[in-house]
């Protein structure tokens, strides 16, 4: 089986407790002496085995790390781990899950080899917005409930509004209405980009 570790906790002095996302669930588990055995990080893809147990959670097991050729890329890894962060914290409390979040990270990894990272997540960010029904393509303003016709402001989660409702960023709208439609960043400049990667480490 495999899956990406979304997040660890220590337990006692070496045991951890790690959450991994799978293709049809996300997996609470126990490992003994996390120390003695090879790292497990926020982010990484695994294989492993789990061995079931009626009065505990089921043990971690047979854990192999499958590796990225961007793994040691510190930048990288950095805005990768950022983004599994907000997932785990988005998806904290569900169990049975659809493959939709599996097969978006497994795209992403193939992806940030040689694409920019931050635009990755951006594109990554919208499809999940769009597969939850939460991405606004209407442009009303969530503030005063009007239609947007200028530039728009966006929070988290991409909420729309005036620029005179928020003071903030505004985005053009012919933009953000090609990029809804492509799932496709390139339509951005850098400072956009960095923009919107500001939202989304605002969380999802």
């Amino acid at each position: 089986m495999q899956g990406f570790v979304l997040h660890t906790q220590r337990v006692k002095d070496e045991d951890l407790i790690v959450f991994i996302l799978s293709k049809k669930a996300i997996f609470k588990t126990y490992r003994f002496y996390g120390l003695r055995h090879s790292s497990i990080l926020t982010g990484y893809k695994i294989d492993f085995a789990l061995e079931e147990n009626s009065r505990f959670l089921p043990r971690l097991k047979d854990v192999l790390h499958i590796g990225f050729y961007w793994l040691f890329q510190r930048e990288k890894m950095l805005i990768w781990q950022d983004f599994i962060r907000l997932l785990y914290k988005h998806l904290n409390g569900v169990e049975s899950i659809d493959n939709f979040y599996f097969e978006l990270l497994n795209e992403c990894v193939k992806k940030f080899d040689k694409q920019n990272p931050k635009r990755i997540i951006i594109d990554a960010y919208v499809r999940i917005l769009e597969h939850e029904g939460r991405l606004h393509k209407k442009f009303t303003c969530f503030v005063c409930d009007e239609k947007i016709t200028q530039n728009i402001v966006l929070v988290r989660a991409f909420l729309p509004a005036h620029y005179e409702c928020i003071q903030s960023y505004g985005f053009n709208k012919d933009k953000l209405k090609e990029f809804y439609e492509s799932k496709n960043s390139s339509v951005f400049d850098d400072d956009e980009i960095n923009e919107l990667y500001a939202l989304i480490k605002e969380g999802l």
